[in-house]
C-alpha cells in the first residue's frame, strides 16, 4: 500500500524554541487567550470568534497573531500548567504576549509550546488537520 503523503518543511523565525507536533487548528482571527481560551478545559471560549468551541489541546494552533490583553500570557501560561495548551504555537505576526507566556512557562514548569512565526506565504499553506512538526524553528507540513 502507498501513500500521498505530501511533507513541506519551512524555517521560522523563532521567539521560544523547542519542540511539538499535532493536528493543526488554523483560526481564521486572530485570538486573545483572555477571555477567548478557558485554560481549564483548552476550548475557545470566545463565543463571536469563528472557531469558538474548538479545542486546542496537544493540536498546533496555526493564527495570524494574539489579540489584546497582555493577560493572555498568563492563561498560556495556566494552560501550560493543566496541560492543556497547544503543542505549539505558529502565527504571522510577533506576538511577544504570547511568547512571554510561553517563556515563564518553560521557566516555572520545564515545559511550554514553541512559538514561531513563518511569513504569510509560507502560513497560507497549511491548512486544518495537516499534520505539523515543529522542532527547533523548523516546521515540517505533512498533508
Amino acid at each position: 500500500m502507498t501513500t500521498n503523503t505530501k511533507v513541506q518543511s519551512f524555517q521560522s523565525h523563532i521567539l521560544i524554541a523547542g519542540s511539538g507536533s499535532g493536528q493543526a487548528l488554523v483560526l481564521s482571527e486572530p485570538l486573545s487567550l483572555w477571555g477567548g481560551l478557558d485554560p481549564k478545559t483548552g476550548e475557545i471560549i470566545d463565543r463571536r470568534h469563528p472557531q469558538s468551541g474548538a479545542i486546542v489541546t496537544d493540536c498546533v494552533l496555526v493564527l495570524p497573531s494574539g489579540r489584546g490583553s497582555s493577560s493572555a500570557s498568563s492563561i498560556l501560561l495556566e494552560a501550560v500548567r493543566a496541560k492543556t495548551a497547544p503543542a505549539a504555537i505558529i502565527m504571522t505576526e510577533i506576538d511577544a504576549i504570547l511568547a512571554l507566556g510561553a517563556a515563564v512557562a518553560k521557566e516555572i514548569y520545564g515545559s511550554a509550546p514553541p512559538v514561531v512565526v513563518l511569513d504569510s506565504d509560507q502560513y497560507a499553506q497549511i491548512h486544518n488537520s495537516d499534520t505539523i512538526h515543529v522542532v527547533n524553528g523548523t516546521v515540517s507540513v505533512s498533508k
